[in-house]
């Protein structure tokens, strides 16, 4: 993911309807990663992740959620290590809300907002092996995993409990660990659990759904209805977004 004034411009959406293609997985796998040569075949893929993104941003407004959508780069650089080994459409909030935060933050605190992982933002991703949509708060997010566990502090577990496992399917999940905690099946005693070890600015939080779209059953993955149904989670995930980072209606930042 590129930083304010190394980002390059957008591409167009890919028109009309848009499903995935061996060529997609293929073009991010361990042989193609680094090959300047599936940059082309990359950028098909980033095209169609950012038509899906334009979908989901009307979608969210539907239910009440402004946000802004950015895709990830498709080209080996110094950002991705050289290799791309993932494609992902972002949308995280949009700009009224990040003028809103800042004011909140103050001009230090807030001097990298316009970098979409610094906010608590919903993916639309792919790899080599596999499809995934999630909400993502990266550790430098600080300020949204603050709010949640400051929300959480205040409120008590049980609305953070029930939107959790409203999302069968989903698993919550701490960082890089292996451990992962399964939504649909949560309890309180679980998510007590989950909340002793996080601690935001130091560690990332995740709630996701993969497709597994390994090279041998990858058939799963390239029917015409998978772009429909990421956005259908993604729409289910709006709950817990709404829930999780600061707005207006979910000022919890600096709660005791």
């Amino acid at each position: 993911m590129t930083t304010k004034g190394t980002r390059e411009a957008e591409p167009a959406p890919l028109a009309g309807e848009v499903s995935f293609e061996e060529g997609d997985f293929h073009a991010l796998s361990s042989a193609c990663a680094a090959d300047a040569q599936y940059d082309d075949r990359r950028l098909q893929t980033r095209r169609k992740l950012a038509a899906l993104a334009r979908r989901g941003l009307e979608l969210a407004k539907a239910e009440g959620v402004t946000l802004e959508a950015r895709t990830s780069l498709h080209r080996p650089t110094v950002f991705n290590g050289m290799r791309v080994r993932r494609i992902w459409a972002y949308l995280c909030r949009g700009k009224q809300e990040k003028k809103r935060l800042r004011g909140v933050l103050g001009s230090e605190l807030a001097k990298d907002l316009d970098a979409a992982y610094r906010n608590a933002y919903l993916c639309l991703g792919i790899e080599d092996d596999a499809l995934e949509v999630s909400l993502r708060l990266h550790a430098d997010g600080w300020y949204d995993g603050q709010n949640l566990v400051n929300r959480i502090g205040r409120e008590g577990l049980v609305q953070w409990l029930e939107l959790l496992n409203e999302l069968g399917g989903f698993r919550l999940r701490l960082h890089d660990w292996k451990g992962d905690w399964t939504c649909g099946s949560l309890t309180a005693e679980r998510l007590e659990e989950f909340l002793s070890y996080y601690k935001p600015g130091e560690h990332a939080l995740t709630v996701e759904s993969r497709m597994p779209a390994p090279p041998a059953a990858r058939s799963g993955a390239l029917g015409a209805d998978v772009p429909d149904g990421m956005l259908a989670e993604l729409v289910r995930l709006l709950p817990l977004y709404r829930f999780t980072v600061w707005s207006k209606e979910s000022d919890f930042l600096f709660a005791g």
